[in-house]
């Protein structure tokens, strides 16, 4: 077992937070403080249903494929299914997490951290046998002085350890060096925090009865004391849904007066849909994705369907691909095997689009009846893997030769 895979658990829940120094941008950004007064960190900024929903597409999408690892033939491939590598990269990577729970996670750690990390456990073999997460601010990625190769430097449990760069998997988002991926999150904390604050200014609207606030005048001087036990009443009384619309009862002459703008003149439900835009629009996610329908069709919908995959999915999913056959295939496999996604079934569009392209598939010779079956995740069928064409709809290879008929019709 790996050297942090029997702390797995405490490092998943524990809730203390390491900055990274090796990331002097993320200090040039002024460690998560807004303009608005929010802190916006990776954890914190989950909390705004954009960003969740934003990191959730993403997370989900690259869990959710099927990755396998194949074997390049001399014409087309096969999976390679007896490779150990094989199932830790389809069905578990560790004894604690399914594939899709360990993909999940390192993709959202790649959206908000903008860095995956993974530590690499070895049998005595050399093998790699296991993956464990490792979280992103508790790993700090430099060069040895000395030997000036890549190593990683893991924060936990108030302890530090030195792995040597072939013990830990690395997948970075963008970045400028293209060795350390930066954090959305804090390149964009100020958008985050506004959409946050947008958020809060609602809620405490509702709180406060979804009226502005407002004065109470008094016709004589009060005295501080007599100011105070009025604030404090009036909102006990009237503060907060439960108080709504209760009746006030003012003395002595008092008068209430309502100020503060209300929050249509203030375009309140219009910055909320503008910060839900930018997140998108950060992440490249279609808005229709994270729940902002305005703007989709029932004519357009499936075609962003399909752009999200092809312009949003693929380029994570070329990461992964290619960081996992640098990282964890042996010098002497790169050659023969490599990992992939498959995403055929998110490209395929709605059961009339797909059968009007099986049929020209089929019609044409290049899709066997059994090739369109496996697609739609169907068995074989005998004499499945013929190869027709147009005409009479003959096996290829069965059609008369030239001047074959005319020899025929002259007998």
């Amino acid at each position: 077992m790996g050297i942090f895979s029997n702390l797995f658990q405490n490092r998943v829940t524990t809730g203390e937070v390491i900055s990274n120094p090796s990331d002097p941008y993320a200090n040039f950004l002024g460690g998560g403080s807004t303009y608005t007064g929010k802190i916006v960190t990776e954890e914190t900024a989950l909390t705004y249903s954009a960003v969740w929903a934003s990191v959730r597409i993403l997370s989900e999408g690259v869990a959710s494929l099927p990755l396998h690892l194949y074997k390049r033939l001399e014409k087309g491939k096969e999976r390679a299914n007896s490779h150990i590598l094989y199932s830790l990269l389809f069905a578990s990577p560790n004894p604690e997490m399914t594939a899709f729970n360990f993909r999940e996670t390192l993709q959202g750690h790649l959206a908000t951290w903008g860095n995956a990390y993974a530590e690499i456990e070895y049998d005595m073999a050399g093998r790699v046998k296991g993956l464990w997460p490792l979280r992103p601010d508790k790993v700090i990625k430099e060069r040895n002085k000395e030997t000036k190769q890549i190593q990683y430097r893991i924060l936990i449990e108030n302890e530090q350890m030195i792995l040597p760069s072939e013990r830990v998997l690395h997948i970075p988002g963008f970045g400028y060096d293209g060795l350390i991926g930066y954090s959305p999150i804090r390149l964009f904390r100020e958008t985050i925090g506004t959409g946050m604050a947008v958020e809060e200014y609602g809620a405490r609207f509702f709180g406060n009865g979804a009226r502005p606030g407002g004065v109470i005048e008094h016709p004589n001087q009060a005295s501080e004391t007599v100011q105070k036990n009025l604030s404090d009443s009036w909102a006990k009384m009237h503060q907060g849904l439960s108080n709504a619309h209760r009746i006030a009862i003012l003395e002595e002459g008092m008068t209430y007066k309502q100020i503060g703008i209300p929050p249509e003149d203030a375009q309140f439900l219009e910055t909320r849909k503008f910060n839900v835009t930018e997140i998108a629009r950060i992440y490249n996610v279609p808005p229709h994705k994270i729940g902002d329908l305005e703007k989709a069709t029932f004519s357009n919908i499936e075609q962003q369907s399909i752009e999200f995959v092809v312009h949003t999915l693929r380029p994570w999913l070329l990461r992964w691909e290619q960081n996992l056959n640098l990282q964890l295939l042996r010098d002497s496999e790169k050659k023969n095997l490599y990992s992939e996604f498959l995403i055929d079934g998110l490209l395929r569009g709605d059961s009339k689009s797909r059968n009007e392209s099986y049929a020209i598939g089929r019609q044409n010779g290049w899709l066997s009846a059994n090739d369109i079956r496996e697609m739609e995740n169907m068995n074989p069928i005998p004499d499945g893997d013929k190869y027709v064409m147009n005409g009479n709809m003959i096996p290829i290879g069965a059609e008369p030769k030239g001047g074959e008929n005319n020899a025929k019709n002259q007998q």
